[in-house]
């Protein structure tokens, strides 16, 4: 491997690392009440599958099997749960 693609690839490492604790710290301050009523995974479950994820990530890297399903997790809390939780904690309205 050259120089070049390590370097990138650490840096990816460590930039889906940092994803991934900005979404465990996201998960911790948001209230335990939205997440059911939104219908999705509970507040304990999301911050389960976050520290799990993290510790995948930390000792695998994201390119790895187990790494890359860390990664789709973080994504998919990041893109579909946080703005939803987001939108209900700032007086958004559930149809």
């Amino acid at each position: 491997m050259r120089i070049a693609e390590l370097y990138i690839t650490l840096a990816l490492n460590y930039g889906v690392l940092a994803l991934c604790l900005w979404a465990f710290i996201d998960v911790l301050i948001r209230p335990a009440a939205a997440f059911p009523a939104l219908d999705k995974l509970t507040k304990v479950a999301w911050i389960g599958i976050l520290a799990l994820a993290g510790v995948l990530l930390y000792f695998t890297g994201f390119l790895s099997f187990l790494g890359i399903f860390a990664t789709v997790a973080v994504g998919v809390y990041l893109a579909d749960v946080r703005p939803a939780v987001r939108e209900l904690q700032n007086g958004g309205h559930r149809w």
